[in-house]
């Protein structure tokens, strides 16, 4: 049996934008055809099949910048597939979605900022996770109270369209800001990056998960990152599938049962 998957915050952001365009969005590249609205990609090459979901403590909250939504290489919409408890705001300079605001006033939640360090003063950087978080499941069982859940608040965005949302959110000036400072090199390979230590917003989730100790999680989304990546480049070179390769595998083996 298929399983039927509602939609979820990207795409119903995606949703809300499309309503508001004045003309329709035509993705670049690619063979012309009608896309499947589950995962973006020329129905041939459809992922959805594939989709793993996997409920984490922790959860993301994205904001993403105007078009990310509307682009089909998009990689937020891959952790909206992934995790359940992921948000997903759009960016105005001059209006905040309450929403979002009640969101990060929630007190089930620890906010961080997702965001290089370099960028803000020593005294708001974290390198990992506060102690409550880290040590949640200890405390829990000790205590019997519920400490706070981790919330990565990722800007979905190109870098310069990042540091602008940053800058220009005095909301998020209150939280932590987690500077991530990843050993490995981009496998992303949909846009080009002047930077080979620039990752694309799901390999932050990822490396976010991580840290949390959602390790399943976190291998999940990297492996449906390399899956996605494959549906989409043979769909834009117009080449046939290998659905039994090594990346595909990776993925069936991470599955739940």
């Amino acid at each position: 049996m298929t399983q039927i998957h509602l939609p979820h915050a990207v795409a119903r952001l995606r949703a809300s934008r499309l309503l508001r365009s004045t003309r329709p969005f035509l993705a670049r590249g690619g063979p012309h055809g009608e896309r499947c609205g589950g995962c973006r990609l020329i129905l041939s090459h459809c992922l959805c099949a594939l989709r793993p979901v996997v409920p984490t403590r922790a959860a993301v909250c994205l904001i993403m910048a105007e078009h990310e939504t509307l682009k089909p290489s998009n990689t937020g919409w891959l952790i909206a597939d992934v995790l359940p408890d992921t948000t997903a705001f759009g960016w105005a300079r001059t209006e905040v979605d309450p929403a979002l605001l009640a969101l990060l006033a929630d007190p089930q939640w620890q906010p961080y900022v997702v965001f290089p360090g370099e960028f803000v003063t020593p005294d708001r950087v974290v390198t990992e996770l506060l102690a409550d978080d880290v040590t949640h499941q200890v405390a829990d069982e000790i205590s019997g109270q519920q400490s706070k859940r981790p919330l990565f608040i990722l800007l979905d965005a190109t870098w310069p369209e990042a540091r602008k949302i940053f800058k220009k959110s005095p909301y998020l000036n209150q939280f932590p800001v987690l500077s991530l400072a990843p050993e490995q090199v981009s496998r992303y390979r949909l846009r080009r990056s002047r930077r080979d230590d620039h990752l694309c917003t799901s390999e932050v989730a990822a490396l976010c998960l991580a840290l949390a100790g959602e390790t399943l999680a976190a291998h999940t989304l990297e492996a449906y990152l390399d899956v996605f990546t494959e549906h989409y480049l043979c769909a834009k070179q117009q080449l046939k599938l290998d659905r039994d390769d090594a990346v595909h595998q990776r993925l069936r083996d991470l599955r739940l049962p």
